[in-house]
């Protein structure tokens, strides 16, 4: 008899929630996680970290703004040390209630490093120098993902800062260069901007946030421009170097012509790879693709006894997608176990995860919120759809809260006029694109949305503008 039943890799949200839906299912769990600290990713240098240091942006912002609104804000100002010390205080207590939950008890807790022996065993080499191995009926790997530094010429040597640099740094330099244009690179271009930096953004792609749809991004890209960012798209990168100066220079091709941008400091977001280098995973019999560990839809590897989930597996490196995929494994994994308890060679089915109601948010400001299929997407599946959009500068609430830029976008079936996308780039876009999530998730049709009622003045009734119109289509 093996030591477990499931044997979680990583300690994270997906590694976590992984163990607590096996143990509900009556299963023998243990969990390793040889990380510095405790908490994972998303809570230690990830979504509530950024999230917390942006919201001290934000206000900082709307206070730059006092005076569109009849009000006087003289000598207003900050303290980055006191953003961070803010910041540094959620964060412990977010970490410090993770760090309880994995050594609750509920199941067995590791602090270490796990690597495979064989597809059945792990080696774990634990924080006081000693090594255990365990053996398990499965396991899922949810190790996460680090930072992947892309060859560049001049770019160490230069130094730049990476995404926990920006999260320990109280310093804000008078100008910076963001490498990238994902959800990374434009919330730190918020940070930055909101005070009072000089932004330049160097894209690769030939827009920001590469996974919307182009008006999407337009919008964004606009509104950046409109708050004196520079922005790059479509680049290739060359080099960086120090300038004589003291600064520093990135180096890039744009259209056929070399361009040249100086700042005090480089922000590298170019992207994260999974973090498997220390699994030994030829020994499980895992494979990979193109760095990640290939995972079909029921968050099987290779090895069908073997699971994963978040940032190893992908497609989407976002928590609650990570959560969902290690749920759904842990449910899968306790199939496994009782068909092989049972002497059956396997369960008739496993459970496949569902992205339907794929969500993608963006805190930037103009913020960025999505769900569902995009445009772009439907088009090369051959989907006939219609869309319908309504702008916030024509809109009440919107227009008393003086935050006038972005839109609402609708997506619908041509057939039945169900709802299968939707986009929002404006205030408070991070809540609003929640009120289609529930639409979907009831395969509610346009002319459903239109029939709620909706209260005015709200910025949620901006909805029933786009689904009037595809109810009348």
């Amino acid at each position: 008899m093996r030591d477990y039943d499931f044997f979680i890799l990583g300690g994270g949200s997906a590694g976590y929630n992984a163990a607590s839906a096996a143990c509900d299912l009556g299963l023998r769990v243990g969990l390793a996680e040889g990380g510095e600290e405790l908490g994972g990713l998303c809570i230690l240098r990830g979504c509530m970290p950024s999230k917390a240091i942006l919201e001290s942006a934000s206000r900082h912002r709307s206070m730059r703004r006092a005076g569109e609104f009849g009000l006087s804000a003289e000598g207003i100002g900050f303290s980055g040390a006191a953003i961070m010390a803010r910041k540094e205080r959620l964060v412990s207590d977010f970490a410090g209630y993770r760090a309880k939950q994995l050594q609750s008890g509920r199941f067995d807790f590791f602090r270490g490093r796990a690597s495979f022996v064989d597809p059945h065993t792990v080696e774990i080499a634990l924080a006081d120098g000693t090594t255990r191995r365990v053996t398990a009926e499965t396991f899922l790997i949810a190790t996460g993902s680090h930072l992947k530094i892309v060859p560049l010429p001049g770019l160490v040597e230069t130094g730049f800062w990476t995404s926990d640099d920006v999260l320990r740094a109280t310093h804000v330099p008078r100008s910076v260069i963001i490498l990238g244009g994902g959800a990374v690179a434009v919330e730190y271009a918020h940070y930055y901007e909101s005070l009072g930096s000089a932004v330049t953004m160097v894209q690769r792609s030939g827009q920001l946030l590469k996974e919307m749809d182009g008006d999407v991004a337009q919008c964004l890209a606009e509104a950046y421009r409109k708050r004196g960012m520079q922005l790059f798209c479509h680049t290739r990168l060359v080099q960086v170097e120090r300038t004589a100066a003291g600064l520093k220079r990135v180096v890039f091709e744009q259209a056929g012509e070399t361009v040249s941008v100086e700042a005090e400091e480089i922000i590298y977001a170019l992207g994260r790879e999974p973090a498997t280098e220390t699994l030994n995973l030829p020994a499980a019999g895992v494979e990979l693709t193109h760095g990640r560990l290939k995972v079909g839809p029921t968050q099987q590897t290779s090895a069908p006894h073997l699971f994963a989930a978040g940032d190893v597996a992908g497609p989407y490196e976002i928590v609650h997608i990570a959560i969902q995929q290690a749920e759904l494994a842990a449910r899968n994994a306790s199939r496994l176990v009782k068909a092989a308890a049972s002497g059956a060679a396997a369960p008739r089915q496993l459970e496949e995860i569902d992205y339907r109601l794929r969500l993608f948010v963006v805190f930037s400001d103009p913020e960025v919120a999505m769900v569902g299929m995009t445009e772009q997407e439907l088009e090369a599946l051959g989907v006939p759809y219609q869309v319908a959009c309504y702008p916030f500068d024509d809109h009440g609430k919107s227009m008393v809260q003086g935050e006038t830029e972005g839109f609402v976008k609708l997506l619908a079936s041509e057939a039945t006029g169900e709802i299968v996308g939707g986009a929002v780039v404006g205030p408070h876009a991070s809540e609003l694109i929640h009120e289609i999530v529930v639409a979907m998730r009831f395969r509610a049709s346009a002319k459903d949305l239109a029939q709620i009622p909706h209260y005015h003045p709200t910025l949620s009734e901006i909805w029933t503008y786009p689904a009037e119109e595809l109810a009348r289509k």
